[in-house]
């Protein structure tokens, strides 16, 4: 008599519940912090036994993994409509407003500001961030070499890094100066950014 056969995994099952964990992660997580956020306060707000979670991540640092993962992911879509445009230097400064609301939504930088902390005493999660920026790098300097060059304007090496390291720092400190200044005005901070902006993109 043959054995039964085992049973299969139905991947869109398989990923609807990820994400339903990755969802109640997220809250857990704004609400208590990585460290302080639990399996089983995760597995309440995601309305499934802690058990039932293991089967889909074996470890909390296995669902900051997955975040680290998505914010990656989302870097990478920004490159590719970035990529996309006629003029991606201009674009970046025209579309400052829409980039700096992100960055000022709460919603938006609470978890990467998490994935800050921990990678600040997490190896593991510290080198899957550098990780996904070496990624994202191999993307962004290359396109800002080449619209600079069409402008005829420098690209050496040195340059290239300090601007777009600057550029990438003015973005990851935005949610710190929000929470420091939380009625900032809006307007004056977009003004500076394009001033900022022109300064390092396009001279």
């Amino acid at each position: 008599m043959n054995a039964p056969a085992k049973r299969r995994t139905d991947p869109e099952r398989a990923q609807s519940r990820r994400n339903q964990v990755l969802q109640a992660a997220a809250l857990c997580f704004a609400r208590s912090g990585f460290h302080g956020a639990s399996m089983s306060e995760i597995s309440k707000e995601a309305g499934m036994s802690a058990g039932h979670i293991y089967n889909y991540f074996d470890s909390k640092e296995a669902i900051i993994m997955a975040f680290v993962d998505l914010e990656a992911e989302h870097v990478t879509t920004q490159l590719r409509e970035l990529e996309s445009k006629d003029d991606p230097l201009q674009s970046m400064i025209d579309e400052a407003p829409r980039h700096i609301d992100e960055n000022l939504d709460p919603h938006f930088f609470q978890l990467p500001m998490e994935m800050f902390a921990e990678a600040a005493r997490n190896p593991k999660i510290a080198e899957a961030m550098r990780a996904a920026d070496v990624s994202a790098m191999e993307r962004f300097r290359p396109l800002i070499k080449r619209e600079r060059e069409r402008r005829g304007l420098a690209v050496d090496d040195a340059l290239l890094e300090g601007r777009i390291d600057t550029l990438v720092s003015l973005f990851h400190g935005l949610p710190i100066r929000a929470l420091h200044r939380p009625h900032l005005n809006r307007d004056s901070l977009i003004e500076g950014y394009r001033v900022a902006l022109k300064a390092l993109l396009l001279t």
